[in-house]
């Protein structure tokens, strides 16, 4: 772990070399392709979404089940406007907005570098700037003016802050407790790039925990290294890692602290989670608004108080992004041959065990599949047949399957099959009465380490 700003090693994949390869192997598409696609919109297709929904359950595991303090909720994508009026988000909500006098591209103001158009090299040809309210708008019935518009919620927090009483009283919640949310959220980005990294449409992993006033700098400080402690159970190595305190300046007005994990992309340190210490801001926007007292009766001190919250917020896709430039590897074998492998976690990757028949004649087809019925049962799977054995090992390797489990003509005698490793390369034979103890082992071996809370120090 570091929060320096100091060098980390490099990433051995640029981003042109993932976008090749998800596209290429099943991860992510660009959306409507046959269409010439959208920009900044992008389809997950079979093995996409598989790690994605591993992404998801594995935070939800860490956030909720295995915890007795977090609930979850799932609220509505379009509620009603006025959650973001109190919110601050129909007010405050934007970004500065430039366009380029040479050819009208329309960016950032704070993404223009060295005073320079990005898409013509114009220097120094721009408008002023103005505000750009980064909500997507809709109408909501059959009548279309501003009475029936409503908005494309821009992050989930609100509905845990709008449920929080709700939530609060049907679960009989004392501080300090959390509500967790997992969904999409949606945002009119000026400037969309860097693939899955910033897009209009995303998925969010954000939790309100609230707590008292007076603990909640400590709980922000656990928050922050709970979290980290998640990334290193991902497979990200910790020089690949930082975690950023932002200065005074940067800080919003009802913040008292707020630090971003920050991953070393190919393009540089760039958040991949925010964990920002809330104060009693939206508790008390949604209260003076609503006229809905949302506060907590603390029975230790006979008190109503607003609770402070500390939010830790992770976007699925950039951790997608993440982890695909963290495994890519390209490995030099012996003869001159090389392969390339994603080192991915087998609790992220999309298969996890592949079953391989060493021919695709019929006398090893039926015993194959009947092992990969043994098999579906305890893992993720795929069944592969096509090509010579060699291209289906390397396939796999470069999918990211820990494990490929080989069917031979041996099989039909002596009831046992091989177990080849990924990273290693290396095989064993085991018989398969003993196939899904051997290969449960195998794959917690190949977890990685992830310390205590209590060694972790900022």
């Amino acid at each position: 772990m570091t929060d320096s700003d100091g060098p980390a090693s490099e990433m051995k994949a640029d981003l042109e070399t993932i976008t090749s390869l998800a596209k290429r192997r099943g991860f992510v598409f660009p959306s409507a392709e046959i269409y010439g696609g959208f920009a900044a919109a992008y389809d997950y297709g079979p093995l996409g979404v598989e790690m994605k929904r591993q992404i998801r359950e594995r935070w939800w595991r860490s956030m909720v089940q295995e915890r007795d303090d977090v609930v979850g909720i799932e609220a509505a994508i379009i509620t009603n406007p006025q959650v973001w009026v109190a919110s601050g988000h129909v007010a405050e909500f934007t970004d500065p907005l430039v366009e380029c006098l040479e050819c009208q591209s329309r960016l950032r103001a704070d993404h223009v570098e060295n005073n320079t158009c990005p898409n013509c090299g114009a220097v120094g040809k721009f408008s002023e700037p103005r505000r750009f309210n980064m909500m997507l708008s809709t109408i909501v019935g059959p009548v279309a003016d501003e009475s029936a518009r409503a908005f494309m919620r821009p992050e989930t927090a609100q509905g845990m802050f709008v449920n929080f009483d709700n939530v609060q009283t049907t679960m009989r919640k004392r501080l300090p407790f959390g509500i967790a949310q997992v969904g999409k959220s949606f945002r009119n980005e000026i400037t969309v790039k860097q693939f899955i990294f910033r897009t209009r449409e995303f998925e969010q992993m954000e939790m309100e925990y609230f707590c008292h006033p007076d603990s909640s700098l400590d709980v922000h400080t656990y928050w922050k290294k709970e979290r980290l402690r998640w990334y290193y159970s991902l497979g990200v190595r910790p020089q690949h890692l930082r975690l950023r305190d932002h200065t005074a300046e940067e800080l919003s007005h009802y913040s008292k602290a707020t630090s971003d994990v920050e991953v070393h992309y190919p393009w540089g340190w760039s958040e991949v989670e925010g964990i920002a210490h809330r104060g009693a801001y939206d508790l008390t926007q949604h209260s003076n608004h609503s006229g809905k007292k949302l506060t907590y009766f603390d029975p230790d001190t006979n008190e109503h108080i607003v609770p402070h919250v500390v939010e830790p917020a992770a976007g699925v896709d950039r951790i997608m992004l993440m982890l695909l430039l963290e495994a890519y590897d390209e490995e030099q074998l012996e003869g001159g041959d090389s392969r390339v492998v994603l080192r991915l976690a087998p609790g992220v990757a999309p298969v996890q065990v592949a079953i391989l028949p060493l021919s695709r004649k019929d006398t090893l087809d039926p015993t194959a599949r009947k092992v990969w019925d043994i098999l579906r049962p305890f893992f993720r799977t795929q069944y592969d047949d096509a090509q010579s054995i060699g291209r289906r090992y390397r396939r796999q390797d470069e999918i990211g399957t820990p494990l490929c489990v080989t069917v031979d003509f041996d099989t039909l005698t002596d009831e046992a099959v091989t177990i080849r490793e990924r990273d290693s390369m290396q095989q064993t034979r085991v018989p398969i009465t003993g196939l899904v103890m051997a290969l449960q082992e195998r794959l917690l071996a190949l977890e990685p380490h992830v310390p205590s809370i209590d060694e972790m120090v900022l």
